[in-house]
Formats: structure tokens, sequence, C-alpha cells
């Protein structure tokens, strides 16, 4: 009895698809009847009538072969950072209003962009960022936009959020894959975690991880965006405005398990050295660079989309990589061991191809009393100004005076030179003469010079003010 009750429970879990339906156990024991079951010991077949189906459902619920058991989740293992910042966990989802009247921008041929609320959280304080953003599907540009927003200081000293985390778990979709994501993510000093797909760990389900950053999406949606029946935001910008003044009284809010807020609970537990700085928006955009493999042309440019580069004439004909800047125009070249640029357009910059498009929403028409009253009740513009029915914000912050100050990893040398001779060359071109015209003198200053530091800013400035100031000596062009 109990082989036969294994052999109907195996051909249940067996059949089982992801909305869970799987055979009935009458079923099964018709196919065990008239076919037999195959497995590892041989054909099994019940003889006819030996076992009716209300006998085998009593037996299997008896013995704990029921589906129900069998394919019961285990029991969960919760797990809490130790820091503040040691983990941001990520995700986006799209929002429940979907679109927006009038987009801050629209791609040609594609139609209205989603609306979709990006989100991190701490995993220790439970502290939480989010913003709407108008986008056409999960894309690394808009997602490391909302990173950088995340992780630089915010304009709201009631959002302390920031600083660059050491880790950041998130969902196995195109963002995580993305190499432009991968790369910024590495010079940041950031490691990527990611959980397993549904159903890559056996019968526990994997979206258990995901709690800590699903649950304020379905804060957000049931308390704030519920009001959006009443005054719905004409573009993302505005969204955003009223999204932030919730967060603030969001993370006012008691921490889970903690006898204070989220935000005190952040600021307790940050490191001893305090937060990592962010970086400027515009070394930011110098890591967010995707490679693409290409071969020059004879005239020592390359065309993308009829807009022309012009590299340098070492490089013609050569097969190289190009490293397009996703956040701004400039174009880096590699080939071999080193890389080649900036370089910008040569007719011009490129155009954005973006408009505005406005698109007027359609009232519908109700029949009945009760929806003739919801479309006549009103709720005053302060419910959206003062972020909802929630307890009262907490008091003005004051950020920890300890920080680590950002290290910039230049993967690009945007600001040394990689060597004494590629900064020689710089000077040359700086003075407009070869340094081997130079008085002897003006050619130890400049070795001199080099061997105190390779900086940029730091050999050009000392090129400049040396010549500068120089009184007779070489001429100089």
């Amino acid at each position: 009895m109990e082989r036969y009750c294994e052999i109907i429970a195996a051909l249940k879990l067996r059949t089982t698809n992801k909305k869970g339906r799987h055979l009935s156990t009458g079923r099964a024991l018709q196919l065990m009847e008239e076919h037999g079951i195959e497995t590892p010991a041989g054909l099994v077949k019940l003889p006819p009538g030996v076992l009716p189906r209300p006998t085998a459902d009593r037996y299997l619920k008896a013995w704990g072969y029921d589906y129900v058991r069998l394919a019961r989740a285990p029991a969960a293992v919760r797990f809490q950072a130790k820091r503040s910042n040691e983990l941001w966990q990520f995700d986006m989802s799209p929002s429940d209003l979907k679109k927006v009247k009038q987009p801050l921008w629209i791609e040609p041929g594609k139609g209205m962009p989603t609306l979709v609320l990006f989100s991190v959280v701490d995993d220790r304080s439970g502290v939480v960022y989010q913003e709407y953003r108008c986008v056409y599907g999960e894309e690394a540009e808009s997602a490391l936009r909302f990173f950088f927003n995340a992780m630089a200081p915010k304009p709201e000293d009631d959002i302390p959020l920031q600083g660059i985390p050491d880790a950041i778990y998130m969902d196995n979709g195109p963002v995580s894959r993305s190499h432009v994501f991968q790369n910024v993510m590495a010079c940041l000093g950031v490691r990527i975690m990611n959980h397993m797909p549904a159903g890559k760990d056996g019968k526990r389900p994997t979206a258990r991880s995901k709690g800590k950053v699903e649950r304020p999406f379905q804060t957000v949606k049931e308390v704030h965006e519920t009001l959006y029946h009443f005054h719905e935001p004409q573009d993302e910008a505005e969204a955003n405005l009223w999204l932030r003044r919730f967060l603030v009284r969001y993370n006012a809010q008691d921490h889970r398990s903690e006898p204070h807020s989220r935000v005190e609970d952040w600021m307790r537990h940050l490191p001893e050295k305090g937060f990592r700085e962010m970086c400027t928006w515009d070394r930011f955009c110098a890591f967010a660079r995707e490679p693409e493999r290409r071969k020059v042309g004879m005239d020592a440019r390359v065309t993308i989309e009829g807009v022309a580069y012009e590299v340098t004439h070492e490089l013609a004909e050569e097969e190289v990589v190009l490293w397009w800047g996703l956040f701004d125009q400039e174009l880096y070249v590699e080939f071999g061991e080193r890389r080649y640029g900036p370089y910008s357009p040569v007719g011009g910059p490129i155009p954005l191809h973006k408009y505005r498009k406005f698109k007027k929403s359609k009232a519908e028409e109700r029949a009945d009393r009760i929806a003739e009253l919801a479309e006549r009740i009103g709720l005053p513009q302060s419910v959206m100004e003062h972020g909802g029915a929630l307890p009262p914000a907490i008091k003005p912050v004051t950020l920890p005076t300890a920080r680590v100050t950002f290290s910039d990893p230049d993967p690009f040398q945007t600001l040394a030179f990689p060597d004494a001779v590629t900064a020689k060359r710089a000077i040359a071109d700086e003075i407009g003469m070869a340094l081997a015209k130079l008085a002897p003198e003006d050619r130890s200053y400049i070795n001199d010079l080099l061997q105190e530091s390779l900086a940029k800013e730091h050999v050009l400035a000392g090129v400049r003010a040396y010549f500068k100031k120089k009184v007779g000596g070489s001429p100089i062009c």
C-alpha cells in the first residue's frame, strides 16, 4: 500500500504545471491499472479494483503523501545586514497609474512610455528611496540614473539616505545582465548579488528574499497612489515631488524590530568611518560606457548612424573597441592595451530626437448614483502636499560628520597620464613645439615636474605657469 501511495504522489509532482494543476488520484489509479508505471525497480501495475480512490486519498493524507504537504515550502530563513549601507535591495514595479498625461520625453514610434516605480531599501534599517521614471522597459540607463540619485545627497534634509553601498541585491533581469551596469558598479566598488530565479531552488520560493523591497511597493500603491483618483500628477516630476514628501513620513515610521524609526536606525548603524561618498555626475558619466567592436576607416574616422568621429591616425584601418558614453557624447577607443580619447562628433553634437506629446484622458460616464457621487467628491490639495494620512515627520536630521572620500578608479585615464611619454606628448601639444627644441633647463623642469606627479591638471597647470613667467630662454610658439 505504501509503495502504491509513493507512486501516486510522485505522479502528482511530476505532472504539476506552473499554475499548480496536476494529475488527480483517480486518473493516477486508472493509469496504474491499465498501463502500469515504470520505476527504477521495474514496471509496477496495480490489479484492478484493489485500491479504491477514497482509500488511496485516506492513506495519502495519513502517511503525509498528499500533494499539499509534498509541495509545501520549507521554513523561511530571515537575514539582516549588520551595518547601514552594507546591502541595498533594488527592484522596479509598474505604477498603478500606468502613465502620466504629459511625460517629459517620448521616443518616436514607441507610443506613451510606462510609469515605473524604482526603489532601493537599506537592508538593515528599512529606509526607502523611490523615484518615478517613464520607461519603455527595464533598461540600464534609467536604472543608472536612479542609482546616482539614490547614492548622491538629496535636496531634502529629511531624506538622509546616501553613499555607495557595499552590495546591491536584485533579480536577474536585463539591468543586472547589462555590461554597462556591471562596469559602473565595479568602478564604484559595489558587488551585485542576484537571487535565484523561480523554480531554481527546489520547493523554496525564491521571491521571499525580495520581501523588504516589495513591501514598500505595496504601501505606496495602497496609501499614496490611491489618492491619484482625486489629483493625478501631470508628469513624472510632479509625481516624484509628491512621492518624496510621502517617503519622508514613511521613513519616519517605526523600525520593524527596533524601538526607533527607520531613519534613526540608519544613522545609528553607519560604519565607524562613515558612509562612502558618491562621485560627481561627470565622473559617473565617465564610467557608464558600452563597448562595441568596429573597424576604423582609412581616413581615421568612425561613422555611426550618420555621425562621424575622427580618431588618431594611428588607428586607421585597425579593428578597435569603441566605448560609447551612455550619458554623454564622448567616444573612447581601445586598441590593444591602450585607450584613446575622448573624441567628439566631427559634425557637431548629436540631436536628441525627443519631443513632447500631450495626450488628454477620456472621462467615462457613470450610470448609477454611486459612480456619479464618485465623480463629484473632492479632496483638498493639502493631502498630497503633506504626504497623506501618516504620522507627522520626524525632527530635522543631522548627518554624522564621518564619511569615506570617494576613491576615483579613473578607468579611461581622464585624470592622469598613463606614463611620462604620453605626458610629454601632451606638453608638446600644449606649447606647440617639440620638446627636443627646448633649452636644457626647460626640459629639466619638465622632467622634474613629471617625477612629482602625472596628474593632468597638475602637469598642464605647471607647464603653463612656467612658460608664462619665464623671462628669456627659448621662444614658445
